[in-house]
């Protein structure tokens, strides 16, 4: 459903994303973590179609984003870190306009928006103005903007920021319903309780290069005991913020240089 194919991205002479190749099938939530720099939000932003591939390529449900990003654009969902909304808009309005912007018909759309307001507990300010929103409310806005469609791929780049407990179980049980249900979800976030509760896989990225793949338990078992070269017998587990600094601290983190 997603594929990297030897994809590198370059600012002049810097590397942000270095010969990724990764595949991605349907129905998996897959969790990018790394330290800042790492090269996570232009990995996101090419797989949305922000930024173009200085070599390789980007393909959502076979489509390249380069050669026909219109056709690869029906098939995503995208929610931002920031969420980005027309102030002078209500919630309502909002959604109308996205519909329209992926030529919905109008009781495709309607069906869809009041779905949405529900899913997202919007009802009680869905006809207030975006302006008068606080973060967490633009955020679950953006999150019911980016499913109207019914995307095959939803991308999201840290989706909890400003999010209420509740907000944050409705977007949790949201996702497991929709990777059950065959979308694939590519999220990028630095909250590593979240990507061992979701994620069905995770990578690891540092200085632009994916030095891990795999899930949280073939990351639990790559953990050592000095000198022994294998897995500690009898030890506990190891967390998942313990092994995380291990594969970062040990390649120094930050962007390639």
């Amino acid at each position: 459903m997603i594929a990297f194919e030897g994809v590198t991205r370059s600012y002049g002479e810097k590397i942000a994303v270095a010969g990724l190749d990764l595949t991605i099938p349907r129905g998996e939530l897959f969790a990018l973590l790394g330290p800042n720099g790492a090269g996570k939000t232009t990995t996101i932003k090419m797989l949305v179609g922000l930024l173009r591939p200085s070599r390789g390529s980007v393909c959502v449900a076979g489509h390249d984003l380069v050669r026909d990003p219109r056709a690869a654009h029906l098939h995503l969902g995208y929610v931002p870190d920031e969420p980005c909304l027309y102030e002078k808009l209500t919630g309502r309005e909002f959604l109308w306009f996205i519909a329209d912007m992926f030529g919905m018909s109008k009781a495709a759309a309607e069906r869809r928006i009041e779905a949405e307001i529900a899913n997202f507990e919007l009802g009680e300010f869905a006809d207030d103005l975006a302006e008068s929103y606080s973060l967490g409310m633009r955020q679950r806005l953006v999150f019911a903007s980016s499913l109207l469609h019914d995307p095959d791929v939803l991308v999201l780049d840290e989706p909890m920021v400003g999010l209420d407990p509740r907000s944050v179980r409705i977007v949790k049980d949201l996702l497991r319903e929709r990777t059950r249900d065959g979308m694939t979800v590519f999220m990028s976030t630095h909250t590593l309780a979240m990507a061992e509760e979701l994620a069905d896989r995770v990578g690891i990225m540092v200085r632009g290069r994916l030095r891990f793949l795999g899930t949280v338990a073939d990351l639990r078992a790559r953990a050592t005991v000095p000198g022994t070269g294998g897995p500690a017998v009898g030890a506990e587990p190891q967390s998942l913020e313990q092994l995380y600094l291990d594969i970062t601290s040990a390649d120094g983190g930050g962007a390639p240089p």
